[in-house]
């Protein structure tokens, strides 16, 4: 991964500034000892957290470790509905704002056109309390009047996400819950995201894999380490120092092995084994319908469905780990299959 990502700047930028309800409360929401685990596998424990109006706090980790599982808890926080800790406390401030933007386009209606998309109600919408035309508000995100009649379906990812941006600054927001937000993203648009929410007044949780964004923005992260452990570091520097320093340590504590009698002469490198070469024909198509189906989980997980339904919430986190799993050793395979092959 690139440690810095630079960015041609340009003057066709997006427009986006987000809505805070400029509340003065020093304490948003704190959860204290919060847990969560499927069946054996646990998530965290003991988390705690808080959230005051100018927190910008970074969620770290790797695909499946648990950030999204806690960002739908803290998007229910003060609600009786929605994902919950199995253990621990959340207190809210009263008539708490949360707002969560959607990386995976769930909240888009492929069929509507883009008019619809942008100004459901009508030829307008209401921004800080201004009556902006829907061509105005369109032009703010580089939409063109021509586009208007467009079925979202023939839009590109980066426009579709422009549209979930724009109906996210009509939302005033104490907490805002981002996940993975830069995901389809154009140049200029991400410039002026960045922009907008390091001007955010309320609390922002953000989730993304974007290094350049996570330094820019927030003033804090909080890793995943993937066997139930979360920490908080100062910035994503301090984060990978930690996971190597971790890393390093596991490797010099494995126990010395005791040396093996001599294997017997193994085929000439270069070569493989029938049943090895249609193995290895086979393990990409695999992988790819493995992973295929994980993404697919993922996606599963955060439905309304699930987040509602903590039993077949567990049954996906159970299937999504298993097939992690299996995915792991495939590559080690393939890697040993590849090794075997090339001499």
């Amino acid at each position: 991964m690139s440690s810095v990502r630079t960015r041609n700047r340009s003057t066709g930028a997006v427009g986006i500034q987000f809505d805070s309800t400029s509340r003065k409360t020093k304490q948003l929401l704190v959860g204290k000892g919060l847990s969560k685990a499927f069946d054996d596998n646990t998530i965290f424990s003991d988390l705690d957290i808080i959230l005051s109006p100018g927190s910008r706090l970074g969620v770290l980790g790797r695909n499946g470790t648990g950030k999204s599982t806690l960002m739908q808890i803290l998007a229910a926080a003060g609600s009786d509905s929605g994902a919950k800790p199995d253990s621990g406390t959340i207190k809210v401030a009263e008539n708490l704002t949360i707002v969560s933007f959607d990386q995976r386009r769930e909240q888009l209606d492929l069929d509507t056109t883009l008019k619809r998309a942008l100004a459901p109600d009508g030829d307008s919408v209401v921004y800080q309390g201004r009556t902006v035309h829907v061509v105005s508000w369109a032009k703010r995100f580089l939409f063109r009047p021509d586009q208007l009649d467009t079925p979202v379906s023939r839009l590109s990812g980066g426009e579709q996400a422009r549209i979930l941006i724009a109906r996210l600054m009509l939302r005033p927001a104490d907490i805002l819950l981002l996940d993975e937000p830069t995901n389809d993203l154009d140049i200029p648009s991400l410039d002026v995201l960045e922009e907008s929410l390091r001007e955010f007044r309320g609390a922002l949780v953000l989730v993304s894999h974007d290094r350049f964004m996570l330094d820019q923005i927030c003033t804090m992260v909080l890793g995943f380490s993937g066997s139930g452990q979360t920490d908080y570091f100062a910035d994503y520097e301090q984060w990978l120092q930690v996971l190597e320093q971790k890393k390093a340590e596991k490797t010099s504590n494995k126990p010395v092995k005791k040396a093996l009698p001599p294997k017997p002469a193994s085929p000439k490198p270069g070569k493989l084994s029938y049943m090895d070469q249609r193995e290895y024909d086979q393990l990409e198509d695999i992988i790819m319908e493995k992973e295929t189906r994980i993404q697919a989980l993922q996606e599963l997980m955060t439905s309304d469905e699930a987040t509602s339904d903590a039993t077949l919430l567990e049954e996906y986190w159970k299937e999504q780990q298993t097939l992690q799993e299996e995915v792991e050793h495939h590559y080690a395979r393939w890697d040993e299959l590849e090794t075997l092959k090339n001499g």
